[in-house]
């Protein structure tokens, strides 16, 4: 699975059927790609599935299919208001994820597809972008007058998108990859890239409402897709601070504050894991860590705690309810910009 998610399975899927099983939310976290990192942040499991499982029940209501059941609480598949405690395990629908096959960084999108039939994880993922921040890849990757912005270049500070910015990435390679909207189509397989935009913005739409009911700004974040039976339904998990980048009046409610801690105190690890990359990249290899010789350093108890307060204290406020025994996110917020 993931390096912070465990996977269940009840029932297999096959070719024309879907699969039963769940998702197991741990408190381990990543950073920079790297996998499961020294320590783990006490009920950021339960945060992440509480807040995920609260927008997969909106997504419901507002009828886009999802392969969401509800979340696991007693034993029981109930809704998330019906949950005793703040969860940690998501019923979910089960797709085939076909096997990529690769030589060195190439791989091989023709043999995935026809191991996937009309029943597949679709490799890639949708990213939607609200605003264009300092450090963005996206500065790299475009001009300003590309998003119909009025600037000669990239201003110093970020940029608001009045017309969000959809993007495809693929999921399954060993890095990142930007694709054209041309090969975003190809590897799509059955699955309408057009379609997969649509549902992308309408997510945003829903979690950019939701956030600002909680005076959460929604700055971006990304989507993961099934194809089933010619239907695309939204997968994986949506709008959490894992997978999406929210600030509250200006200061980063999400992982990011973990990734800026890191840059800042443990710099050379960074370093070591961007030459990493680079060298991989130039190598023509797809397995950068073992290339890194440097690594991560466990973090001190504050920061883990300050890290436990902001993601309880986020979604408590995100969800409109007190799932956690946690601080006001304002008083989150000063605990954060302290460490």
């Amino acid at each position: 699975m993931t390096s912070v998610k465990e996977f269940r399975v009840e029932r297999e899927p096959t070719p024309d059927s879907l699969g039963r099983g769940s998702f197991l939310f741990t408190d381990d976290y990543s950073v920079f790609d790297w996998g499961k990192m020294p320590d783990r942040i006490r009920d950021k499991g339960a945060s992440l599935c509480t807040m995920g499982s609260f927008n997969f029940e909106l997504l419901e209501e507002e009828g886009i299919p999802t392969h969401y059941r509800g979340v696991v609480s007693e034993g029981e598949v109930v809704s998330l208001s019906d949950a005793t405690r703040p969860p940690t395990e998501m019923a979910i629908d089960l797709t085939q994820v076909p096997n990529l096959p690769r030589e060195g960084r190439d791989y091989d999108y023709d043999l995935f597809h026809s191991g996937a039939d009309d029943n597949y994880l679709i490799p890639l993922e949708i990213v939607f972008r609200n605003s264009v921040p300092v450090g963005s890849s996206l500065r790299r990757r475009s001009e300003p007058a590309d998003h119909g912005l009025d600037f000669p270049e990239w201003p110093d500070g970020a940029v608001q998108l009045e017309d969000p910015v959809v993007e495809f990435s693929t999921k399954f390679e060993e890095g990142d990859r930007y694709l054209s909207r041309t090969e975003a189509d190809e590897i799509a397989g059955k699955a309408s890239v057009d379609e997969l935009e649509r549902i992308a913005r309408e997510v945003n739409d829903l979690v950019t409402r939701r956030a600002s009911e909680a005076s959460l700004t929604h700055e971006d974040g990304k989507i993961e897709c099934l194809y089933y039976d010619g239907e695309v339904r939204v997968a994986d998990v949506v709008g959490t601070f894992d997978e999406n980048r929210f600030t509250f009046h200006g200061q980063q409610v999400s992982k990011e504050f973990l990734r800026q801690y890191h840059k800042r105190e443990q710099s050379a690890w960074v370093d070591a894991v961007r030459d990493a990359k680079s060298e991989a990249k130039a190598r023509d290899i797809a397995e950068w860590k073992s290339l890194c010789e440097t690594e991560p350093e466990p973090l001190p108890d504050e920061v883990l705690a300050a890290a436990r307060g902001l993601y309880c204290a986020g979604t408590n406020a995100y969800v409109g309810r007190e799932f956690f025994d946690a601080p006001a996110l304002e008083d989150a917020i000063m605990v954060i910009k302290d460490v």
